[in-house]
């Protein structure tokens, strides 16, 4: 009886604690520290609370889609000093599925952003794959134009009157709608429902300062990447994501407990971001665009990256102003 007490003692405590004998001795599981407190994972390196957002007087540029027209050669500084180089520097992230990521078995960065990027470079130089990409966090993008750390960022970069303060863009290639991402069991179908929710976004994004405009009451968490806001949600430490349908289903993508709802919360005109200074490139760039809005090259990269959004639409029509 008291041996068959023993066993059963040793058995249930095997887990945690090495029995030597039916008495008090006994030697704790190296592995597991006997102060050892199990916490909630941490949070990305760089995660804030964005602080609430202070009123700015809305800038008017006119249309700030509207860029300069193709030239009918393609001379200049910009693109003499990109050929003489022999690459195009291209800024963008690895970390938006669809648009700009690194494929895990050929290790090349696929996505329609990367289309484009390679259609650039096919008119410039002859070859699309004969680009340098240089990662960026969407906080990084205007100061890697103005200091000429890139020639032209594609990441979901969306044409504004303030951007353009700043950097020059080309022609809008990609219309994107923000909208909310979340557990299917959050309980979450729209912007009203995320008031005093963690909803996270990507620092330096138009995103950020639509929902706190839109959702007040809303705790913004702020990270340098959009795959950070996926790990942050899918720990249960925020409740909801907000950004474009293009990066949202990209998201989705990859966990298929998530998905999106509520309607559409503001429109974003992707443009390709260029250095204010080099025009030459800008008229260029919108050459290539025209060109794969002509030619069904546009519609292809679509149906290849972005079906899961649904039919390809029309691509957006060049506006200019000149």
């Amino acid at each position: 009886m008291i041996r068959s007490r023993c066993t059963l003692f040793a058995a249930t405590m095997a887990s945690a604690v090495l029995v030597t004998a039916c008495g008090t001795q006994s030697v704790q599981d190296s592995s597991v520290p006997p102060s050892a407190v199990y916490t909630q994972p941490p949070m990305p390196a760089g995660a804030t609370i964005a602080p609430p957002a202070l009123p700015t007087p809305a800038q008017n540029c006119g249309d700030p889609t509207a860029s300069l027209r193709p030239a009918r050669d393609h001379a200049g500084p910009a693109v003499d000093r990109i050929r003489a180089r022999g690459r195009l520097i291209v800024g963008l992230d690895t970390g938006s599925n669809l648009m700009s990521f690194r494929d895990p078995v050929t290790g090349r960065l696929e996505g329609f952003d990367v289309d484009i990027a390679r259609e650039v470079a096919r008119d410039l130089l002859g070859d699309p794959e004969r680009i340098e990409y240089r990662i960026l966090t969407s906080d990084d993008r205007i100061q890697a134009l103005m200091d000429s750390t890139v020639d032209i960022v594609v990441k979901t970069m969306t044409i504004t009157c303030e951007r353009r303060e700043k950097v020059e863009f080309s022609t809008e290639y990609f219309a994107a709608r923000q909208k909310i991402l979340v557990l299917r069991t959050s309980g979450i179908r729209g912007i009203d429902d995320v008031a005093d929710k963690r909803v996270c976004v990507a620092r330096g994004t138009t995103s950020l300062a639509r929902i706190q405009d839109l959702q007040p009451r809303a705790t913004v968490v702020a990270v340098p990447m959009w795959s950070d806001c996926l790990v942050v949600l899918q720990q249960g430490q925020v409740d909801a994501i907000s950004t474009d349908d293009s990066i949202l289903a990209g998201l989705a993508s990859q966990d298929p407990y998530l998905e999106m709802v509520g309607g559409a919360l503001g429109t974003e005109p992707y443009g390709i971001g260029i250095n204010k200074a080099d025009t030459d490139l800008v008229r260029f760039v919108n050459g290539t665009l025209d060109r794969i809005r002509a030619d069904g090259t546009w519609t292809r990269i679509y149906d290849r990256r972005l079906a899961v959004l649904g039919p390809a639409p029309v691509p957006p029509p060049a506006v200019y102003r000149d």
